[in-house]
């Protein structure tokens, strides 16, 4: 059995100006595994100031466990010897994430997060697969047996290509915005059964769906069905949103008022389990028709501009964190990234959402793409859970994205122009763009992101 006081964790990404800290306080905050973390980033120094930051977290007085941070210059060091490979990067600039998200307003198409679906979600995809090829060699050559969790959108997408790559791989990836369904659902049973839920696992739930399109066909506390209950909570809210604290959703583009995930609570009976920012962009444009409707709906279309102001913030809040002009502050995040490393080393089993090849977890979607249901992360082990099948309705939406996730990898694999941009045109959120339109818009946001599209005809 893996010794739990000397692991090794390659993380891939490791300049990480934000997540990176939630995951060093969660490994500090728990006392049963320790060891070392190798830090590797195309952008080296940005990966040697998170070292210097997970070290002064591990040598903080709350830490319950001492983890060793170190950056490395290549890959092949960062995965040698190591037990877990977490992925978790930027693929491409904010110049490309601004194209990805702007150009298509010219177009009348408005996007609120652009790194899943629609036509950012594609072109960003173009970008991230051979970055994803790159890194599941990488693993096959130095880390065959290492388990391998990922953070990068598109979520679906980077996941798929790693076992198109490399089959044999132990990879999954991770997603919290079920978490925040849960939480969603503790209020339900805060307002109806007037009972505080001490912790969101304690709603349980069959999840089953895809990345950021995830829906929920059973809800539960303490063995109470939540459906009606939850019902009752759309109808009461579905025209004002609902938010913990009144005014809430205005003070951060992240958030909203669920009046998304409430209206498609009503067309289709089954409550979708990601946040309005997401699904409006799985949707025709109903919801990101132009700002006013977004507005309307009471969520946020997340200008690149404010990216660019957020991560000169994390950038000088980090230095002051090495400079010790700032206190460092350990609380444990909302992921789960570090309870799942410890049900797969025996600790701890866990049961909890996660992005998986279909191996018929979800009946009627096609064998292998990546799927989201629940699962049981156990010993050296991970078992999907048997989720059953979508109703014919969510099922046609979801599947149109597969379908549409499949081809843009074949299309990115083979550089096939023509491929990526008949599935370009196949985006719900394009229905209303013409098709001479949509390929001079496809074609401006190749160019515009040309630099990562080695081989390609542009």
């Amino acid at each position: 059995m893996t010794n739990l006081q000397s692991l090794k964790i390659a993380y891939i990404g490791g300049g990480s100006k934000g997540w990176a800290k939630s995951l060093m306080n969660d490994l500090a905050l728990e006392s049963r595994i320790s060891g070392t973390v190798a830090l590797y980033d195309i952008n080296y120094e940005a990966a040697n100031r998170n070292a210097q930051i997970g070290n002064r977290i591990s040598n903080h007085e709350k830490a319950k466990s001492n983890w060793k941070y170190e950056a490395v210059t290549t890959m092949e060091e960062a995965l040698s010897d190591s037990d877990f490979v977490i992925i978790s990067i930027l693929p491409g600039t904010f110049e490309e994430m601004a194209s990805d998200v702007h150009a298509p307003e010219k177009y009348g198409v408005y996007q609120s997060v652009g790194d899943t679906v629609g036509p950012g979600g594609l072109v960003r995809a173009l970008r991230t697969i051979p970055m994803f090829v790159e890194i599941a060699q990488a693993i096959k050559r130095h880390a065959p047996k290492a388990w391998v969790i990922n953070y990068t959108n598109p979520m679906s997408l980077c996941t798929r290509t790693l076992y198109e790559v490399f089959p044999e791989i132990k990879a999954f990836g991770c997603c919290h915005e079920v978490f925040e369904t849960q939480n969603l659902l503790s209020e339900v049973v805060k307002e109806f059964l007037d009972k505080e839920v001490q912790h969101r696992s304690d709603i349980k739930v069959n999840v089953l769906g895809i990345n950021h399109f995830t829906w929920i066909n059973k809800a539960s506390y303490q063995n109470i069905d939540l459906m009606p209950y939850y019902k009752q909570f759309v109808e009461k809210y579905d025209e004002t949103g609902y938010e913990k604290e009144e005014g809430e959703w205005k003070n951060s583009v992240f958030s909203s008022c669920n009046k998304v995930k409430f209206d498609l609570y009503k067309k289709y009976s089954l409550i979708a389990a990601a946040g309005d920012r997401h699904l409006a962009e799985f949707m025709p444009p109903t919801y990101l028709k132009n700002p006013e409707t977004v507005a309307y709906w009471k969520f946020h279309l997340t200008h690149v501009d404010f990216r660019k102001k957020d991560l000169i913030e994390k950038v000088n809040h980090n230095e002051a964190l090495i400079e010790g002009k700032k206190e460092l502050n350990l609380v444990s995040s909302s992921e789960e990234g570090v309870n799942i490393i410890l049900a797969l080393l025996g600790v701890e089993d866990l049961v909890t959402n996660v992005n998986y090849p279909n191996k018929g977890q979800i009946e009627g979607l096609p064998l292998g793409t990546i799927v989201e249901t629940n699962a049981l992360f156990k010993y050296d082990s991970v078992q999907p859970v048997f989720a059953g099948k979508l109703p014919l309705d969510i099922h046609n939406m979801v599947s149109r994205h597969v379908i549409n996730q499949e081809s843009i990898l074949k299309a990115s694999l083979t550089k096939d122009k023509q491929l990526a941009f008949n599935t370009f045109v196949n985006e719900p959120l394009l229905a209303a763009v013409n098709r001479e339109d949509a390929e001079e818009l496809f074609n401006e946001m190749l160019d515009n992101t040309k630099s990562y599209l080695a081989g390609w005809d542009i």
